[in-house]
């Protein structure tokens, strides 16, 4: 296939990616399509590695993007990961110029604890 020119990107979760899939992989069943290799491996590995709701990641990625230090790719990780501690959350922001106090560290897991109920 030969991509022309991307007409619009947006970074979506795991479990966004997952609803998308499965809703497409729907319509083609529906039409009498076939799902191709490539596309139901997709779909297994969104199925197996989402842990929450499509709904719940991107109320988890909104609320994240509020606090200070947070970039839309690092709140989309987040959101995939779902870190269960600082150290986990730490190694996320590994690769950035600051650091995180332990009160933005909490308040991280507190949004994160909250999206997994």
């Amino acid at each position: 296939m030969i991509v022309k020119e991307v007409l619009s990107e947006e970074l979506l979760t795991l479990a966004e990616v997952r609803d998308l899939l499965n809703r497409i992989a729907e319509e083609r069943r529906e039409k009498g399509l076939e799902v191709g290799y490539g596309f139901r491996k997709a779909l297994h590995h969104a199925e197996q590695f989402s842990k929450i709701s499509g709904e719940k990641s991107r109320e988890l990625v909104n609320k994240l993007l509020e606090l200070e230090k947070m970039k839309p790719s690092i709140a989309i990780r987040i959101a995939d990961i779902l870190p269960q501690s600082r150290d986990e959350i730490r190694s996320i922001y590994a690769k950035e110029k600051y650091t995180l106090s332990n009160e933005e560290l909490d308040q991280i897991l507190d949004y994160v604890l909250e999206a997994i109920e």
